[in-house]
């Protein structure tokens, strides 16, 4: 990344059109230089998910860069900023910072702090608020031009979810709980470099036609570290497909995959996908018999001469294998393999500068210091809500798919998958503590989750939070999954069928 280029790039431009714009340009998060020293000094530099030692893949290292929190974009604003172009920093900062300049809020204004950070959440994926990917998603008006989400902030730190007239999609109490579900992790410890925001303490309420009131967010003081987002060489992958039609789809994709992995060498990793059969859902896939299939394999090693090898055999089988294949992609191509490496420092070790381009007024380039913070990174959970009970069971029971029930949102960027499960009636909320735990969703994902099972209940949105671990083949880069993200696994555990008494599944249907 080179803020100080994208800036001037942006400048020249608004120079073509006779405007001279005030650019903040914020840097200092590129920290790869300052790591062999730190490590020199004895600064412990852990992998945050496994605990290895950056020593480890020190001489891998493409990049590291650190998250800065709203505190320089803020410094840049107080200077007249009108633009402000960033390296590595967080989405929510850059949300929260506008509002810290506004309002004045200090260091020490918590609960305000932690009430942008959600704000920055419910906005950071765009339409994700205001209809797309809502589960219901046939009740969306329209997803053409669907329109981004706008939040109208009060100095208390409640906002207002909304967005402008005459564009498509919907924000409903619904839309936006599913949002705040995704990539949560513990509601109580939404850590950023600026605070430490209390996900349970959210209120949701509706606050007219495509309008939803977010208010009563506390917040904690944040951790003495900053995350350092770190890339490394880690080998090679390819990875490539080809279109079996029917009948025997399944069947001959089967021999046509025994058929190639027993021909080339073998990889580190490999995978075999079965699209329109299982690619997305794996164990919870529906057994049908389908028509085509796109059948995607995948290989990754550090040995990039043996991926050339799977690069060239793929494309000779398909006149020598099963019949019935369609060519599509061509010969698959060996890519490079750039891995996450997450770890803490220390965030008084980094510094970042603020400068100025174009407009009137300074423009020295300013460094800012990080003192440190000592908040353990938790917040203190809040009185449960009082939810309604459910009627007094029928003595029927019934099965149910569990999307009659709740509606989620699933997916992450590293190797854990979030799935968050909202009850669609208050009095279900209770019904699915009970009945969906950790050992229920881990069961569900044999297969896929070759990890863990967290649990968190967020009764305050009805909600449960699920984390998967070792569920995304690597995640990222490095993992050989078409959905790489997990953004189909809430739909596949919202596709389970459960036992529920009638009165209470009717429940599911009835105003909350």
């Amino acid at each position: 990344m080179a803020p100080r280029a994208c800036a001037d790039a942006i400048h020249g431009l608004a120079a073509a059109r006779g405007l001279d714009p005030r650019i903040g340009v914020v840097a200092g998060d590129d920290v790869l230089a300052d790591l062999p020293g730190w490590l020199k000094d004895g600064v412990e530099l852990k992998n945050m998910d496994d605990g290895r030692d950056y020593s480890e893949i020190k001489d891998l290292a493409t990049s590291a860069n650190a998250y800065f929190g709203a505190a320089p974009v803020v410094r840049a604003l107080e200077r007249g900023a009108q633009f402000v172009v960033t390296g590595r920093v967080t989405d929510t900062g850059i949300t929260l910072a506008p509002m810290i300049h506004h309002f004045g809020w200090s260091e020490t204004d918590y609960d305000q702090l932690a009430a942008g950070i959600i704000a920055g959440h419910i906005l950071e994926c765009g339409a994700q608020s205001t209809g797309g990917n809502f589960t219901d998603w046939r009740e969306v008006p329209s997803f053409d031009r669907i329109g981004y989400p706008v939040v109208e902030v009060s100095s208390d730190g409640s906002f207002v979810v909304t967005r402008h007239e005459g564009q498509g999609g919907m924000v409903t109490v619904e839309t936006v709980r599913e949002q705040l579900l995704y990539e949560m992790g513990d509601p109580l410890s939404y850590i950023t470099p600026d605070v430490v925001a209390d996900f349970s303490s959210i209120q949701l309420e509706p606050a007219g036609k495509d309008r939803v009131r977010v208010s009563g967010i506390k917040g904690a003081p944040t951790t003495p570290f900053f995350k350092l987002s770190v890339s490394y060489s880690d080998g090679y992958k390819a990875s490539g497909a080809v279109i079996i039609c029917g009948p025997e789809a399944r069947a001959k994709s089967e021999a046509f995959s025994e058929i190639l992995w027993g021909r080339v060498p073998k990889y580190e990793h490999t995978l075999t996908e079965y699209v329109g059969a299982d690619a997305t859902w794996g164990p919870l896939s529906p057994s049908t018999e389908a028509s085509e299939i796109y059948l995607r394999f995948g290989a990754r090693d550090h040995d990039k001469d043996k991926l050339g090898t799977f690069s060239k055999m793929l494309p000779a089988l398909i006149l020598s294998g099963p019949p019935g294949v369609a060519v599509t992609g061509g010969r698959p191509r060996v890519t490079d393999v750039v891995a996450y490496w997450p770890m803490l420092v220390p965030r008084e070790l980094c510094t970042a500068s603020i400068e100025m381009v174009g407009g009137e007024g300074d423009h020295a380039v300013e460094e800012m210091a990080f003192a440190g913070r000592g908040g353990s990174g938790s917040a203190e959970p809040g009185p449960a809500p009082d939810l309604p009970a459910l009627p007094a069971p029928s003595g029927e029971t019934v099965r149910v798919r569990l999307a009659e029930l709740a509606h989620g949102r699933s997916g992450d960027k590293g190797d854990t998958c979030n799935i968050g499960l909202i009850a669609r009636h208050p009095a279900l909320y209770a019904w699915l503590v009970e009945h969906i735990t950790a050992d229920f969703v881990k069961q569900k994902f044999s297969g896929r989750c070759h990890g863990g099972v967290d649990r968190f209940e967020v009764p305050n949105l009805m909600a449960l939070n699920f984390l998967l671990h070792e569920s995304l083949g690597g995640g990222g880069t490095l993992s050989l999954h078409l959905d790489a993200q997990g953004k189909t696994y809430s739909h596949a555990l919202l596709s389970c069928e459960v036992e529920i008494d009638r009165a209470w599944a009717e429940v599911a249907g009835s105003k909350s």
